[in-house]
């Protein structure tokens, strides 16, 4: 790492760009490493999410929980994982705790989650060892990886924020199997632990080496003037995901109301979500399919789950974020509907076949609403931003978890998957009204370069 310069450009708008500096000269290394690492340790962490659905009924049968215990459980977890991104952003915002200092924190909360259940049935201890420490430990690993990536890319996050997020679906895939083929009551405790060695060592080691670029950082490679100009020519004269017209506040974005309306989305969306990965292998198994059929519709799902994240990132680049997050959510209401009707006529061709698009509706709009937020609101505060976001997985979790188990007592599975289904359309309805703050038309405004060279020091 070496000392730069580095020059602020602003455009007409006062939206500055802090041009100059090269990742090699910030933290010794190409920036590349900043999505692979995230992408390894986003992975590490998704069996806690993707793979409770073929934990929990080995967990019931040693422990005596029943059904709405386990999912319980789930929800609170949820909780943590998606109540911690708002504090941790405005603490890394404030220099107070790093990016390095909020991973390997994730790291030991994480394993400390799968060492309690591995070693406890007593509900108490595992609500304070998994969901309240676990959560908190998988929303700091989640939140940390996913802002890195819009930090370092914010000339072409979609696509990069998008796998990386995908990590946190797929990255289960081994372990659902493993779960459905080998975990029993008499050797569960040895494999959980393995699990929490895995995600504490994984995370650690990826976290040692994260670093963020300084505040308003871009390229040194792409001109930001050059840069609008061709979005502009590729786009007919608009683009699809214009920059940011300034670094917005939390409060700031709160006023403008598109802050608010993303939150209502992604509760309702949020919570459909959760409801498939937690109750998928459940209603597989009510419908006669068999326990190696429910791991390998949980495994599609998974699968789908987080390829779909990369692929819609990739799409939303060329045809716009907002119009491919409405697309995807029509989708996943459909495919409620597509799942509940496989399941009750015993359908296992059509079961795959909606568990496929479950997978991919219920994950895709994770990396828009991620990219979303800095093209909407700046990369600045995008950590405590996306967290506001975000928390609405607060309220969803419970939804998809806890309240759906007293759903699905009460109206049955097929109650469940036409309410999911609904308000999953409800949803994309929503979002045809986001806009960008502050950019009537959507037109790109141009740049001017600013003459305020200094010097900055090497990381």
């Amino acid at each position: 790492m070496t000392a730069a310069t580095y020059q602020e450009i602003v455009d007409d708008n006062g939206r500055v760009y802090r041009v100059g500096e090269s990742p090699h000269d910030i933290m010794g290394r190409s920036r590349s490493w900043m999505v692979w690492l995230p992408w390894i340790a986003m992975m590490a962490v998704s069996v806690f999410e993707y793979g409770w659905g073929a934990v929990e009924g080995t967990l019931e049968e040693k422990y005596g929980w029943t059904l709405s215990d386990a999912f319980w459980l789930a929800s609170i977890w949820a909780v943590f994982q998606a109540g911690v991104a708002f504090p941790a952003g405005r603490l890394r915002e404030k220099n107070i705790v790093s990016a390095k200092t909020a991973m390997l924190a994730g790291a030991v909360c994480s394993g400390i989650g799968y060492f309690t259940i591995s070693h406890s049935g007593n509900l108490a201890v595992a609500f304070a060892g998994y969901s309240v420490l676990g959560g908190t430990g998988a929303g700091l690993v989640y939140a940390t990886c996913i802002n890195m990536v819009g930090k370092w890319y914010p000339e072409k996050r979609g696509a990069r924020t998008g796998f990386v997020n995908g990590g946190f679906a797929y990255g289960a895939v081994p372990f659902i199997y493993v779960f459905a083929a080998f975990l029993t009551p008499a050797n569960y405790s040895v494999i959980l632990d393995g699990i929490g060695v895995y995600m504490l060592l994984v995370v650690a080691v990826c976290g040692f080496l994260f670093k963020d670029p300084p505040k308003s950082w871009w390229p040194a490679e792409v001109d930001p003037k050059n840069w609008a100009a061709t979005r502009r020519s590729k786009s007919g004269g608009l683009a699809k995901n214009p920059p940011a017209v300034k670094q917005f506040s939390p409060m700031e974005a709160i006023r403008t109301g598109m802050l608010p309306l993303m939150w209502v989305c992604l509760v309702i969306i949020g919570g459909v979500s959760l409801f498939g990965i937690n109750f998928q292998v459940p209603f597989a198994k009510e419908s006669g399919f068999g326990a190696f059929v429910a791991a390998s519709s949980a495994g599609v799902l998974s699968i789908v789950n987080g390829t779909g994240r990369a692929v819609v990132g990739w799409v939303s680049d060329r045809i716009g974020r907002r119009q491919t997050l409405t697309v995807v959510l029509v989708i996943a209401g459909g495919a409620q509907f597509g799942v509940m009707y496989a399941g009750n006529t015993h359908n296992l061709v059509l079961f795959m076949v909606f568990a496929f698009l479950t997978g991919f509706g219920g994950g895709a709009f994770y990396p828009l609403f991620a990219a979303l937020v800095p093209d909407y609101f700046g990369e600045n505060n995008n950590a405590s931003n996306y967290g506001l976001v975000y928390s609405a997985k607060l309220i969803g979790g419970v939804g998809g978890g806890g309240l759906a188990a007293g759903v699905i007592s009460a109206w049955g599975y097929t109650g469940a998957y036409v309410l999911a289904g609904c308000i999953a359309l409800l949803s994309a309805v929503l979002t045809l009204f986001l806009r960008q703050p502050g950019r009537p038309g959507h037109q790109l405004a141009g740049t001017e370069l600013v003459a305020r060279p200094s010097a900055a020091a090497g990381g």
